[in-house]
């Protein structure tokens, strides 16, 4: 059959370093030609309708509101505030390093963003306070994965567009995988404190009035969320919406309240802003002739053939896509495996009766384990690059974190219940 061909020749492509837009629109026309001369026609048709959605202008906006954000003094407040929050526990800046992150989140979206903003303050004073090397840099690294889990993210949004999925509920099922995977990393953190003697070391003793001083200044950065994810639940705005409201609130408290953005900095900002959004949305116009080509071959379906009983039992199908989803994290990055698998995967899960929602928060929490798994890892490579450090010395304390976030992966797959409560409660 052509379809195994290609899609073979596209993963030979990905990992001779193809970029994935070309690799997926070379492979797609391969197969439209191979077919159908004439089908060409459909090509230039298929771009503009992937491309021509309203909720995608939420990915520049939400990438804009977290360029601001990282730029405009707010990680630091937050991690002045989660240094308070944990006071003496062992381990105190480890778990400065996950709150900081959870914070980080639900403010931009991003893994990058929080392993740079994040590693970049902390790194120097963990390595200062004794903190192994190998451990402080392996944690910021996994600590970031749930950047896009917690909302706003930027991977539920386009899987949300590709499936054809509600982004308010994907963004409400997204909220408790974040959470576990943060108590899973602290656990391991708080293991690792008692055992190192890791304990923060103060100069000022901890009061309800250092508490509040710290939380004032922290407040409006902590407010960002739960305007932006209250006013989705209520239904007062949509998701793209909520992603103009970020980027003016981040505009108002980085310039009139913390001073901290400079017109030069907002020129950056744009261009750097204007650089990532174009990628994604390169990416998804050669998605939408992927998708067109593998819809009229009706590729999904004989997917399911090949995949044979498993295909129709749920406990088994999710199995193999985890497992296929976790190598594929390996060697691909978030946005360009969600545009890869997400219609690939998406007719196979509703016709096992699995719901859309679960399956993309499945499909997200695999994907960003895959950020912190060699050989591409990319946030390993933005932590190692901050520390110094080796990619191979971070394995110690790397692989039970990663072993961590399997775990959370497989409750959230095996208990959809967890995550799918809250969508069913807000929904009434």
């Amino acid at each position: 059959m052509l379809w195994i061909f290609l899609i073979i020749l596209l993963f030979i492509l990905i990992i001779m370093r193809v970029p994935i837009a070309f690799a997926m629109a070379f492979i797609s026309l391969l197969g439209i030609m191979a077919s159908d001369v004439s089908l060409l026609a459909n090509v230039p048709r298929s771009i503009f309708s992937g491309t021509n959605s309203f909720t995608l202008v939420a990915i520049p906006l939400f990438v804009l509101a977290g360029e601001i954000m990282a730029r405009g003094g707010i990680s630091e407040r937050l991690v002045n505030f989660s240094k308070i929050i944990v006071g003496p526990i062992p381990g105190g800046l480890a778990l400065v390093v996950i709150i900081s992150s959870v914070f980080f989140a639900a403010l931009t979206g991003t893994a990058l963003a929080a392993a740079a903003a994040i590693g970049g303050m902390l790194i120097p004073t963990m390595l200062r306070e004794g903190y192994d090397k190998g451990f402080t840099t392996s944690l910021i690294a996994c600590a970031s994965t749930i950047g896009p889990i917690i909302p706003p993210s930027i991977v539920l949004i386009l899987y949300g567009v590709i499936a054809g999925v509600s982004i308010s509920d994907l963004f409400i099922a997204g909220f408790i995988p974040g959470i576990l995977m943060a108590l899973g990393l602290m656990v391991y953190s708080i293991y690792i404190g008692k055992k190192n003697n890791y304990v923060i070391k103060r100069d000022e003793k901890i009061t309800v009035g250092v508490f509040l001083k710290y939380f004032k200044d922290a407040i409006l950065a902590l407010l960002m969320p739960v305007i932006i994810i209250g006013g989705i639940v209520s239904g007062m705005f949509t998701a793209t919406e909520s992603g103009v409201i970020a980027v003016f609130y981040a505009l108002i408290i980085c310039i009139f309240v913390y001073r901290e953005i400079t017109m030069k900095d907002i020129l950056d900002v744009l261009k750097s802003t204007a650089y990532t959004s174009t990628g994604i949305i390169f990416l998804i116009g050669s998605a939408a002739i992927f998708i067109w080509y593998i819809n009229y071959e009706n590729i999904p379906n004989q997917l399911m053939s090949v995949l044979g009983f498993a295909a129709e039992n749920p406990i088994l199908l999710l199995l193999i896509i985890n497992i296929i989803l976790l190598l594929a994290g390996t060697f691909i990055d978030t946005i360009s495996a969600v545009t890869i698998f997400t219609p690939l995967f998406a007719p196979m899960i509703v016709a096992a009766g699995i719901d859309p929602v679960h399956f993309g928060i499945i499909l997200a929490v695999n994907l960003t384990i895959g950020m912190v798994t060699p050989p591409l890892g990319v946030c390993l490579f933005v932590v190692s690059s901050i520390a110094k450090q080796k990619i191979p010395a971070m394995f110690k304390h790397l692989f039970p974190q990663v072993g961590i976030l399997i775990l959370v992966l497989l409750a959230v797959t095996y208990l959809p219940s967890i995550i799918m409560a809250p969508v069913k409660f807000l929904n009434g």
